[in-house]
């Protein structure tokens, strides 16, 4: 069970990073060019991020969705973390 806590947080966290990758406002803002997702694509992106944990709340198993929707809130935080420094190299290496 726990093996399958961690993929689906893991799941999650590299569907997260692809939508932070595609934002268009954050390539907008260090001026990247293409690569932008069009709205289809984050909606999808968004719904398949959060399907282990609708998986985990349709098997009643509540203590792995909390679990899970604990570590998808610290991977989210961790992956904003990453995407901000790597914006401030990037706007450094401008300079």
């Amino acid at each position: 069970m726990m093996a399958m806590l961690i993929a689906s947080i893991a799941i999650s966290a590299g569907l997260l990073a692809l939508l932070c990758l595609g934002d268009p406002k954050r390539r907008r803002s260090i001026k990247l060019p293409g690569g932008v997702q069009g709205t289809t694509a984050r909606r999808l992106l968004t719904a398949a991020s959060l399907l282990p944990g609708a998986v985990f709340v349709l098997m009643g198993d509540a203590a792995a969705f909390l679990l899970w929707l604990g570590g998808y809130a610290v991977v989210g935080w961790l992956v904003t973390l990453a995407f901000s420094a790597w914006t401030k190299r990037i706007e450094a290496s401008r300079q």
